[in-house]
């Protein structure tokens, strides 16, 4: 097979030497200015005066942030499945099914054709990164391996097709990638999550695989069912030999961090963040695991940051590159398929320094505060992390739900439910939900003044669930394998509800 790893690092340099060209300010106003011009004569564009704006406080002057539901109310819901000249020029040819994993909601997030090359160009500089920075990878020497969603899509009719945005991805690649991607379109095809990944396990140790990626939850089921299928050990190097680069995303990789090095104990092989949402491929990590994420300044899409105290204000402060200080923020993109001002949900802490980088640390919806504890997901994944290390073993999925006060009852809570290496006896179970109240409170001034005396705030519950116990329970709210994630702060109500009967059963089994 053709090593194209060379070309790739020719393309990185040039790409390398393009960016150091412009400062940061000057490509993102540009972008917005060009993606402004081209949809100026959609509905949208008419709307809100396209023709008129010439600058960033122009566009924040005339276009309002949006959430997705307001789109869909004001733009979308008329016309879906045919969004033609709406927001966007022209017809969008795919949606992107996108699980909401606080709410559970599924959203048809628009993918134009601009979209499409704007999430190819920010892979081709992803693999760049990493080509650069590891001179003896072979990277594109051998097949790359996406564990993504399903290629079969839902034909919306009109040409128009919804489906998992890696296979929308995995359908559009170009002929001449089909000897360099695995799987085939026929093997990627399945859609039983369960059966796919046997399926894909015992096909691809047969494949010169060089790189794999995908979530952190689901490369890690895939990985145990390696295991299992050949009989190696947990060693991700002998199932794949040649591998030079492992991609994940999607999540936040702190929870599984400790777990995945027990995969990788001969190192070797480079590990990769990319935050690419279902709305844009926004960010990939350039340097090291710890250096933030880059942001992709000139692929058709804009970034806003609006501070994390203001999220919820109705007229909140707007900052963008060119004038955004180092902090922490909820992220709003303006994209090439037509999505303006949107508020995608995410936090990011903008890191000082050019060019200009992100670490994503929840989302807007992973905050607790039922009871005004005021309670980050970054908080909570902190704390969680502190407590399993306290007793010695690695976390492998969690989930929390407020706990409401019943009649006659003062106070609420938090129900967690933790799923370990290995469930731990009662001694550690103790210990466990002590240091996880202790760094909470110390780590949180709201919450601490909730949990005196336990008048506000009672002590946390947490339920031990034993390996496997979130898989089967993701199997059974349909949401196994592809982009579905753990919802970390289960907020919804039916979320809520299945999380606390998940606590429930295994809780009553504890007691048998």
């Amino acid at each position: 097979m053709l090593d194209a790893t060379p070309f790739l690092r020719g393309y990185a340099r040039l790409r390398q030497r393009r960016l150091a060209r412009h400062s940061a300010a000057s490509l993102q106003e540009s972008q917005l200015l060009s993606l402004v011009h081209r949809a100026r004569g959609t509905q949208f564009g008419r709307d809100h005066d396209f023709g008129a704006i010439e600058s960033v406080a122009d566009y924040q002057t005339r276009v309002p942030l949006r959430s997705f539901e307001d789109f869909r109310a004001d733009y979308f819901d008329a016309a879906f499945p045919v969004l033609e000249d709406l927001t966007w020029p022209g017809r969008i040819p795919y949606f992107a099914a996108s699980s909401g994993t606080s709410s559970g909601r599924t959203k048809h997030i628009p993918i134009s054709r601009e979209m499409l090359r704007s999430n190819a160009r920010a892979g081709t500089d992803m693999l760049g990164y990493h080509a650069r920075l590891h001179p003896h990878s072979k990277v594109l020497g051998g097949k790359s391996f996406m564990l993504g969603g399903s290629v079969a899509m839902e034909d919306l009719g009109h040409g128009v097709k919804s489906g998992d945005l890696s296979g929308i991805a995995r359908l559009e690649n170009p002929r001449w990638s089909t000897p360099f991607v695995f799987p085939s379109i026929e093997e990627a095809l399945e859609a039983d999550w369960e059966n796919k990944i046997d399926r894909l396990a015992r096909l691809s140790v047969k494949e010169p695989i060089h790189c794999i990626a995908g979530t952190p939850s689901w490369l890690l089921l895939f990985f145990e069912r390696l295991a299992e299928i050949t009989g190696r050990g947990h060693d991700v190097s002998a199932f794949y030999p040649e591998l030079d680069l492992m991609v994940y995303g999607g999540m936040s990789f702190a929870p599984y961090r400790d777990i995945f090095e027990t995969w990788f104990p001969r190192g070797g092989v480079d590990w990769r963040e990319v935050y690419s949402a279902s709305e844009g491929f926004v960010a990939s990590a350039d340097r090291g695991m710890d250096d933030g994420m880059r942001l992709n300044l000139d692929i058709g899409l804009f970034f806003e940051f609006v501070p994390i105290a203001e999220w919820e204000a109705e007229n909140p402060t707007r900052y963008w590159i060119g004038n955004a200080p180092a902090g922490e923020y909820g992220l709003v993109l303006s994209t090439c398929a037509g999505l303006w001002a949107y508020r995608l949900g995410d936090v990011v802490e903008l890191l000082p320094g050019e060019p200009p980088r992100v670490k994503v640390t929840g989302r807007t919806s992973y905050y607790l505060s039922a009871f005004g504890e005021h309670v980050s997901g970054q908080e909570i994944e902190r704390a969680v992390l502190a407590a399993a290390q306290a007793i010695g073993r690695h976390v492998t999925e969690f989930s929390v739900a407020p706990i409401y006060p019943e009649a006659g009852d003062h106070a609420g809570g938090h129900q967690y439910v933790v799923e370990l290496d290995t469930v731990p006896d009662a001694d550690a179970a103790a210990r466990f939900a002590a240091v996880l109240d202790e760094t909470l409170q110390s780590g949180n001034e709201d919450y601490e003044v909730h949990r005196r005396n336990d008048y506000q705030l009672k002590p946390p519950r947490v339920a031990f669930v034993p390996h496997g116990a979130f898989t089967d329970w993701m199997r059974e709210r349909g949401k196994l394998g592809g982009q579905n994630k753990v919802p970390r702060v289960a907020l919804a109500n039916g979320v809520r509800d299945d999380l606390l009967r998940l606590a429930a059963r295994h809780s009553a089994q504890e007691r048998v």
